[in-house]
């Protein structure tokens, strides 16, 4: 029998109380397709937000449907103690595009699993717990991660097992550099970064950044700015973390990774991915070169990263992904999005900007005439969009002031309206 208490209250009595919901009224999503979703009581959104960024080609695609199918179909679980040949297949992949040279894959089940995992690495082959973070960031909610995550909105404890120090930089438009131009700003940022390393004792272990900040609000810096950090860096042999748990796979549409706005000075030493890649499935992974990723000297395996179903479909996301030129039509409809997004906020006083690149777009909302954050209004106006038919997320480092919007990388130019035509009404309802 199907039980009579409504679900929200199902939800309140058997989950945390710190378990986020969206909306007043939460709602249920039953099925999608392409780039819609459907709740329990039949209403059709258009998906603006993708699962935080994990839904990348489209909803039902039935290129990975088919693979999970098939693989299902064969062997479900093996773990990392049995040769895997999907799991061998994507590593492969994985390895050629990250730009690492003599890489190495381990795959995990999450953004946070990666992001700890890459800590573990560092950690392990520097002989240090110092880490160095960007102020407003997002790593995960490991008891690693929070440790390192410069945004108290999702940092649920002062204790840690590291010893983080917080860098300028990730934030243009806000902070005591916001007047300077890019030049001058990347400047600013390096000498703080070689003032920060002069009052460590000791040899910090890494340097962990977002190319583009997603939970922070999609801010980012100047490109070229952790290009500059990496001179300081290599300096000292600190390892430079991108972690590319929202950036990577051409969202961004100018490049296939974040790092890549960052490298002049080459590749990272160790990238971390998730969500995106498995187009729902639970994927995430760690890319290091071969020094970096061997050197632990314990036994560790993966029970459930690497997954003989998730790792086919990853292997069918990616190959659509790429077939499909997604990363240029990232480029070309997150484009036009902006600029539609732009015109937009010119006419609505309490957007305070406007940023982004590629499907990753993010609009500040603050008090009229003030740099005052307002997540009032951001709260409204996502409860508007959903009533109009429109699904965002939020974010931002200033009390969840940032509407962010990351739909399926497969996005059309028609649907890429239809979703500004309700945002600019739910805007202009507040």
């Amino acid at each position: 029998m199907t039980n009579p208490t409504p679900l929200h209250s199902r939800h309140r009595t058997v989950l945390p109380d710190w378990l986020a919901l969206y909306y007043k009224h939460p709602i249920e999503l039953t099925h999608g397709e392409g780039r819609h979703v459907w709740d329990a009581d039949g209403n059709r959104y258009l998906d603006f937000f993708g699962g935080i960024l994990t839904t990348m080609t489209a909803h039902a695609l039935p290129e990975v449907t088919k693979a999970v199918s098939e693989q299902a179909g064969r062997i479900i679980h093996s773990s990392t103690l049995y040769l895997n040949r999907p799991m061998i297949e994507l590593a492969e992949r994985v390895a050629a595009l990250s730009g690492i040279p003599d890489a190495r894959v381990f795959f995990t089940t999450s953004g946070t699993e990666a992001n700890d995992t890459a800590l573990l690495l560092a950690t392990t082959y520097r002989r240090s717990n110092q880490i160095l973070a960007m102020r407003n960031s997002y790593h995960g909610r490991s008891f690693s991660t929070v440790s390192i995550t410069g945004n108290r909105g999702w940092s649920p404890t002062s204790l840690s097992p590291l010893q983080t120090y917080y860098v300028q930089g990730a934030v243009r438009t806000r902070g005591p550099l916001a007047h300077l131009d890019d030049a001058a700003f990347t400047a600013a940022a390096v000498a703080d970064l070689e003032d920060v390393l002069g009052q460590v004792r000791g040899g910090v272990a890494a340097l962990i950044a977002e190319p583009v900040q997603g939970v922070g609000g999609f801010t980012s810096p100047p490109d070229g700015l952790y290009g500059a950090f990496r001179e300081v860096l290599d300096r000292h042999g600190i390892l430079w973390i991108s972690d590319e748990v929202q950036t990577g796979w051409g969202r961004t549409g100018d490049n296939f990774w974040g790092w890549q706005a960052h490298a002049q000075n080459g590749p990272p030493d160790i990238l971390t991915f998730a969500k995106g890649i498995g187009n729902g499935m639970s994927i995430g992974g760690v890319v290091a070169r071969a020094e970096v990723m061997n050197c632990l000297d314990s036994n560790s395996i993966s029970t459930f990263g690497g997954s003989p179903v998730t790792m086919a479909a990853g292997v069918a996301n990616l190959a659509y992904l790429l077939e499909h030129d997604l990363q240029g039509n990232a480029r070309r409809v997150g484009g036009l999005l902006l600029e539609r997004l732009r015109a937009i906020a010119a006419t609505v006083p309490a957007v305070r900007e406007v940023r982004g690149r590629g499907l990753m777009a993010g609009l500040e909302l603050t008090r009229p005439g003030t740099d005052q954050a307002d997540p009032d209004a951001a709260a409204a106006v996502l409860e508007a969009a959903r009533e109009g038919g429109l699904l965002l997320g939020k974010g931002g480092g200033y009390n969840t002031s940032v509407l962010r919007i990351a739909p399926p990388l497969s996005l059309t130019v028609a649907e890429a309206e239809e979703g500004a035509e309700i945002l600019e009404q739910a805007l202009h309802g507040i």
